[in-house]
């Protein structure tokens, strides 16, 4: 048997033949690619030294296909836990090296292996996806992985972050685990998503497209917004998700990180005062207000090239973490349409599971008309955003900066869908629609009569926007809580959010409501 020096010599020579993954030919072709291994994205995203391996000698059983005289070092993935920013972090990375970190039914165990443990820890949960998919050699072993993994991913939504990071292919079934975690990172010009390749689409369809066109990291950024954030490289990759976790808790029973920013909390925002045009069509940056008002001028933006027409971020005020839902007028308008209601859906049921307080910034005309969002279920999609906001008990503040129109103004967490608070600057306009399509409607008769028609619309014109756009009449109502001066916009909600800092709320006991989806 050996001494136990010996025993300890023969535990690090295996080791360390296991550390080699797929052997230097295969670490040099990740690395021509510009791509990191598996266990060099380990070291990288960890705090250093914190990083506990898990299940290293973990081997598949398969016998087909000559499989049982194969080595697949670690079952193609590496799976552990440590620490990120010194908070507990459980992960998975797969290594394309070692059978192009294909899934089968070890290689999965070792995954739900850390899911369960990261549930019960009370741990985020975080997945490196860069493999060739289902390892078909192991035929409905690989399918029974997959199929275990999205129920983790199910039972743990909610309860703990779920992230995945796409850095490399993940194509088919593999697929649908991403799409059931809370983020997904991508890396541009280096991996890719899709339920069927390139060479399936042409065999079947006849057209032809690429990897990159197809399922690239812009394309799922920007059009599917299946993907919430686009990494330069590995490295920019990683750290775009460790900037994430900062402002996340570890749990749905724990609040969000606090941070001394330095940022004064009675801090004046006199640029807000110029930064409204005088045509209430003009547009102006919604980002501006929101650095202006959060500290340190610092926001931390997924789906920035998604539904452009609505702004969702982390941020802080005073230390304390926000998530903000603001309407953007560079972009349509700020109108709402079918993408920016599921994009801001989905960011407002993340922060509401996991205790971050909402403010919501409001310049919105209305939902977008048009035949195509009409067929494409403005009317479906739309009643999220109205459900979302009913549904969310953290504290919900509103800011009216400009405009708030229709059914809009009552999407965008009006007093009605409970809202704590509800802000307006001097020029809001918080009325059923525009003064010119009031006035048409309101008075057609009186102005296709008049010997002026033109002169009578204007008249009929000022008289609706002097009446109704204005939040004074929101105000005497009572859905108004105060018309603030712009300048004291960041003292007004930091006042506000620690007034509200131990709210609690609760909805009738029920299984679940049917959201319409």
């Amino acid at each position: 048997m050996g001494n136990v020096k010996e025993k300890i010599e023969d535990l690090i020579k295996r080791q360390n033949k296991i550390m080699e993954m797929g052997g230097q030919k295969g670490v040099e072709k990740q690395h021509a690619k510009g791509k990191l291994t598996a266990r060099e994205r380990i070291d990288y995203f960890f705090d250093p030294g914190t990083f506990q391996e898990l299940d290293l000698f973990v081997k598949h059983r398969c016998s087909y296909f000559n499989m049982d005289k194969m080595e697949i070092p670690s079952d193609g993935v590496i799976t552990g836990y440590g620490k990120v920013q010194g908070r507990t972090v459980y992960i998975f990375s797969q290594d394309f090296t070692a059978r192009g970190g294909t899934l089968g039914e070890m290689h999965a165990k070792k995954i739900t292996k850390v899911m369960d443990l990261a549930l019960k820890a009370g741990a985020p949960f975080v997945g490196l996806n860069d493999s060739g998919g289902a390892r078909i050699q192991e035929g409905i072993d690989a399918l029974f992985g997959f199929g275990e993994i999205f129920f983790r991913n199910s039972t743990a939504s909610g309860v703990i972050p779920q992230i995945t990071c796409i850095m490399g292919p993940t194509a088919g079934g593999a697929v649908y685990s991403p799409a059931m975690t809370d983020w997904i990172f991508m890396v541009q010009n280096s991996s890719y998503m899709y339920i069927t390749g390139p060479e399936v689409i042409k065999a079947v369809t006849g057209e032809e497209t690429t990897h990159e066109a197809l399922g690239g990291a812009m394309m799922h950024n920007s059009k599917s917004g299946v993907a919430h954030f686009a990494g330069d490289n590995d490295k920019h990759t990683l750290d775009l998700t460790k900037e994430l976790l900062s402002y996340i808790p570890s749990n749905n029973m724990e609040d969000a990180p606090y941070v001394e920013t330095g940022d004064d909390p009675d801090r004046k925002n006199p640029d807000l005062e110029q930064l409204i045009p005088d045509n209430p069509n003009q547009p102006y940056d919604i980002k501006k207000v929101i650095a202006s008002i959060v500290d340190n001028k610092t926001f931390f933006e997924p789906h920035e090239f998604y539904a452009q027409n609505i702004v969702v971020c982390f941020a802080r005020l005073n230390g304390d973490v926000i998530g903000i839902i603001a309407n953007q007028p560079m972009m349509m308008g700020g109108a709402l349409d079918v993408d920016a209601s599921d994009k801001a859906t989905r960011f407002i049921r993340f922060c509401d599971a996991f205790n971050i307080p909402l403010l919501t910034i409001v310049d919105v005309p209305g939902y977008l008309p048009g035949t195509d969002q009409e067929f494409n279920g403005i009317i479906r999609h739309g009643a999220k955003l109205l459900w979302c906001y009913s549904e969310a008990t953290v504290p919900k503040l509103t800011l009216i900066t400009r405009k708030a129109y229709g059914g809009a103004y009552i999407a965008m967490c009006s007093k009605h869908l409970g809202a704590d608070f509800v802000y307006a600057w001097p020029g809001a306009q918080i009325a059923v629609m525009g003064a010119e399509g009031a006035a048409n409607i309101i008075h057609r008769k009186e102005i296709k009569a008049a010997d002026d028609p033109g002169a009578k619309r204007q008249d009929k014109i000022d008289e609706y926007k002097n009446l109704f756009s204005n939040p004074y009449i929101a105000a005497t109502r009572g859905y108004v809580d105060a018309i603030i001066i712009p300048g004291e916009t960041r003292k007004t909600l930091i006042r506000s959010l620690d007034a509200v800092r131990n709210k609690r709320e609760t909805r009738p006991a029920k299984k679940h409501g049917n959201i319409p989806m």
